[in-house]
């Protein structure tokens, strides 16, 4: 079985491409444009990971990941990858208080993002 990824990105170009490479890969894909819609397709199904833009309308990363790790069920457990521009205005530190595993620099190198996404979605 396919798993599922939600890409949480307010830019078209880089959700399309990113949407394009994971589910050339076999991923199921779905992609979403602010933190609360991530928060609704939780509460309706179960992910394998979560790729988190911390800069997005409505609900940024940060709080998004914050909920996250607050919900109840097995979605509240998930990984949380977060993925920014601004990272030298975040920690580590910053991002694992509210949850989140790891982050992934823009501009995005999609080999980065493979292989993230391979290291926390990869069963073995």
């Amino acid at each position: 079985m396919s798993k599922k990824i939600i890409v949480a990105e307010d830019s078209s170009v880089i959700q399309n491409l990113t949407k394009k490479i994971l589910s050339q890969l076999n991923y199921e894909i779905s992609s979403v444009k602010n933190g609360q819609q991530v928060l609704d397709l939780l509460d309706k199904q179960e992910f394998d990971m979560v790729l988190l833009d911390i800069h997005m309308p409505i609900m940024d990363g940060m709080e998004c990941a914050k909920q996250i790790r607050n919900l109840s069920g097995s979605n509240k457990n998930i990984p949380i990858v977060a993925i920014t521009g601004n990272a030298n205005n975040y920690t580590m530190e910053n991002f694992k208080e509210v949850g989140i595993n790891a982050f992934i620099p823009k501009p995005l190198n999609y080999d980065s993002v493979v292989e993230m996404v391979k290291k926390y979605t990869d069963d073995d």
